[in-house]
């Protein structure tokens, strides 16, 4: 049996299974993952945890310390209340109601005490304030009978007593006041859109690859319920300490990273999920970046999706942030969307999904220039028998690392190239006349 069972996890061993007992390894015994040449993670194991500005659930991670000048807070009274945690707001609820009734109770219990109502209540032919007030109890349930206009009918206000119509007034236009403002910020507190933001996602990692011959920076978006965002938009920042050039140090600078402001596509249409893009041009904080110099930075991207509710009008706001850790570099989003019959389908269980793909590692710059350098390149791999043997981009790491022909060598081959144009004719004329005439002069 103890032979059968290493011969078992020997064979497990050979086709990929990881047994069992591996797993209940110590943290500190299991060995480190190495990433290869081909897995481009932007992730160093070596790395250091670093904190967060903004959470991946939107919360940003800042804390305000000595503010001296609290009362600002009060002077916005109504955003104070529906700021605070449900709990204290729950508790300032109850306790403004109750302290509102005891304070006509007793104003109510004060008013029977000097005219005598509370001696006198039980002498026929005396006409009292308030009928069957005969305590501080009493006075104090009529003050919620009054507010609430509930009107139980057994204590009710007398003609003979102009104070209490007076009081009775003033706790009505009061307690209006009250009931307006405290059950507002519930309402408020309840229907805050924030809460909408929950069914907004956004993509675990960020991706670099290549779209169309230039590099590009990624994530997906979606939303999961059938009632639309409105005038979505999206926009995104590069937080990351820079030095000026006179010395000067600023912490956590915030800087724009183009997702289509100048062509509009950060409008959004998010009725299926999205993949965001963002080109690496000139104008791009990545544009000198390589996939070396970008494994030593340090920095956060926050994404913010704006949108009004479908539902209720009010404007959404939804936030994530990628670490340096979170961008990986030579992959690409997996397809979630589908056609099926009559309708398209999203698969969610793809929504986070990334595979790898053949993408250079030297920085947008340099693959700019190779590729002004050899404009043919990208055809000539269209019109190769197998791509996967001559991409662009391999051509391209030859092209660069190619080494100049002696005179003899260069003499050879334009003779030899003669030849075979009047033999075979030019690149441009190949065997398939249509994708040869396709192709941009």
């Amino acid at each position: 049996m103890a032979g059968d069972s290493r011969i078992l996890m020997d064979h497990n061993m050979e086709i990929g299974v990881t047994p069992a007992q591996v797993k209940k390894l110590p943290k500190h015994l299991r060995e480190a993952q190495i990433s290869t040449e081909r897995t481009h993670l932007i992730s160093d194991p070596a790395k250091k945890p670093r904190q967060r500005y903004v959470q991946k659930d939107g919360k940003c991670n800042v804390h305000h310390g000595n503010v001296q000048e609290t009362y600002r807070y009060l002077s916005d009274l109504f955003t104070t209340l529906v700021d605070l945690r449900w709990r204290l707001s729950l508790f300032i609820f109850t306790l403004v109601y109750v302290v509102n009734w005891l304070f006509f109770g007793f104003l109510w219990w004060l008013i029977a005490l000097i005219r005598g109502d509370l001696v006198h209540a039980d002498e026929e032919g005396w006409t009292p304030c308030v009928e069957n007030l005969n305590s501080f109890v009493s006075a104090f349930l009529f003050s919620i009978e009054t507010e609430t206009t509930i009107g139980y009918g057994y204590r009710v206000i007398t003609e003979k007593c102009p104070e209490g119509i007076i009081l009775l007034l003033v706790q009505a236009i009061l307690g209006s006041i009250v009931n307006a403002m405290m059950v507002g910020c519930m309402f408020v507190k309840i229907s805050q859109p924030k809460n909408r933001a929950e069914t907004l996602m956004f993509s675990h990692k960020a991706v670099i690859s290549v779209r169309d011959n230039k590099m590009c920076l990624m994530f997906r978006v979606g939303d999961l319920r059938n009632s639309h965002i409105v005038e979505a938009s999206i926009r995104a920042k590069l937080i990351r300490s820079q030095q000026t050039k006179e010395g000067e140090f600023i912490p956590l600078n915030q800087t724009d990273i183009n997702i289509g402001f100048d062509t509009g596509d950060d409008r959004l249409f998010l009725v299926s999920p999205l993949i965001i893009s963002h080109e690496i041009n000139e104008k791009s904080p990545f544009w000198e970046m390589t996939l070396t110099q970008m494994e030593k930075e340090e920095f956060e991207i926050v994404v913010i999706l704006e949108g009004m509710v479908e539902a209720t009008g009010m404007t959404c706001q939804a936030r994530s942030s990628y670490l340096d850790t979170e961008v990986l570099w030579g992959y690409r989003f997996t397809p979630v969307l589908s056609l099926e019959k009559g309708f398209y389908e999203v698969d969610y269980n793809n929504f986070h999904e990334v595979y790898e793909t053949n993408t250079p590692t030297c920085s947008a710059k340099e693959l700019a220039a190779k590729l002004r350098d050899a404009p043919l390149l990208p055809q000539l791999s269209l019109l190769s028998p197998d791509p996967k043997s001559h991409s662009t981009f391999d051509a391209l790491n030859r092209l660069s690392e190619r080494d100049p022909l002696s005179p003899d060598e260069d003499k050879e081959e334009r003779d030899s190239g003669g030849d075979r144009g009047e033999t075979n004719g030019s690149a441009a004329a190949l065997e398939d006349p249509p994708l040869a005439d396709g192709l941009p002069d």
